[in-house]
């Protein structure tokens, strides 16, 4: 679901970074008093555990690959509009440094998955979970689906966002200049594994941490209760608070080099080279319901992709021989500057609050 630089046009970028816009606006001031009462290590917990779960990635129908987003478990615990600052921030981390998502699609990216998808899990949580207290088991079950229905939905705005591109913008021949194929082929490509595959290892991972939550710190989970009190909620947080989440954290990251086992790109993730690769071509065809790429990139994608270059691209540093132990090295450097994004959110929202 990272789109990358030059498969969407300019305009659909700048439209979808305007429409995000208002949202991080608005979060950012609901949450200001929240992070007044050292909510960071919250707020840096998630986006760090955001950021560690989409290194691992997964097989998906037709070759391609795809990943948890960990939207579910954000929105569940933070509630929705802190989820969206915490997915934002690690997305950002992930364009900005290892090239996993364009800097034009930035605001595309965050608001499928940060802003959308915070708000479908939220939504669908609530509805499901009632008035059932914060130890039944009903809380696991509607936090589950809610992660399951979050990154379906993210998954179908970014397929909407690619499958319009060839009507939009193409020549004078019809030739697409950007994402290559129309809505029946992408809303497939994309849905299928994503309600097949990655929904069920959503809903798995934003069950399971809400079970593990249960029995180990059951305050996390009424963070966003009405009936929570602020002392309460300045208690709940901190980094000793944490300290368990940080542990679960460091094991995912020494085992982030299992998401190098599957093989394959990610759908919609294409260098323009693969399109002139035969190999490569008949990959994506393979991924796109039989329908073949067109024989060049397009010209759109061509010029917008090499916009920016990632230092460390798809977390692999070229200096380190070993890739897994670059993958792990990828996961703490990402982790540390989430910690420290945090950190200046936190600062800025204080003095802004003084």
């Amino acid at each position: 679901m990272h789109i990358p630089d030059g498969y969407l046009s300019p305009l659909t970028c700048a439209a979808l970074y305007a429409g995000a816009m208002p949202f991080w606006y608005v979060a950012l001031r609901r949450i200001r008093q929240v992070l007044n009462t050292k909510m960071v290590p919250m707020l840096s917990v998630f986006a760090a555990f955001s950021f560690v779960i989409m290194m691992f990635n997964i097989p998906l129908p037709g070759g391609t690959t795809g990943h948890a987003v960990g939207i579910g478990i954000a929105a569940v615990v933070l509630g929705p509009w802190a989820s969206m600052i915490t997915i934002s921030v690690a997305l950002f981390i992930q364009a900005i440094l290892f090239g996993d998502g364009g800097i034009t699609t930035f605001g595309a990216n965050s608001l499928n998955m940060a802003i959308i998808g915070s708000l479908v899990a939220a939504g669908v949580y609530r509805i499901i979970a009632g008035k059932a207290g914060f130890a039944s088991r009903r809380r696991v079950i509607a936090a589950a689906i809610a992660g399951y229905v979050a990154i379906n939905a993210s998954a179908l705005c970014a397929a909407i966002e690619f499958g319009i591109q060839p009507a939009l913008l193409h020549n004078s021949t019809g030739t697409p200049l950007y994402a290559p194929f129309p809505l029946s082929v992408a809303i497939p490509a994309m849905m299928i594994g994503h309600l097949l595959i990655a929904g069920p290892v959503e809903f798995v991972i934003t069950g399971g941490v809400v079970a593990y939550l249960q029995k180990t710190d059951l305050s996390l989970l009424r963070l966003t209760a009405p009936d929570f009190k602020r002392s309460t909620e300045s208690t709940a947080a901190g980094w000793r608070t944490t300290r368990p989440l940080w542990i679960g954290l460091a094991v995912l990251m020494i085992l982030t080099p299992l998401g190098l086992l599957a093989a394959g790109t990610a759908w919609g993730e294409w260098s323009p080279q693969d399109f002139s690769n035969p190999t490569k071509r008949a990959e994506i065809a393979a991924a796109s319901g039989s329908v073949l790429p067109p024989s060049e990139p397009p010209q759109g994608l061509v010029n917008l992709s090499t916009l920016w270059t990632a230092p460390v691209p798809d977390y692999a540093p070229p200096v380190m021989r070993s890739r897994s132990f670059g993958y792990i090295m990828s996961a703490m450097v990402g982790t540390g500057l989430i910690i420290l994004i945090c950190l200046f959110i936190g600062w800025v929202a204080g003095r802004s609050s003084a």
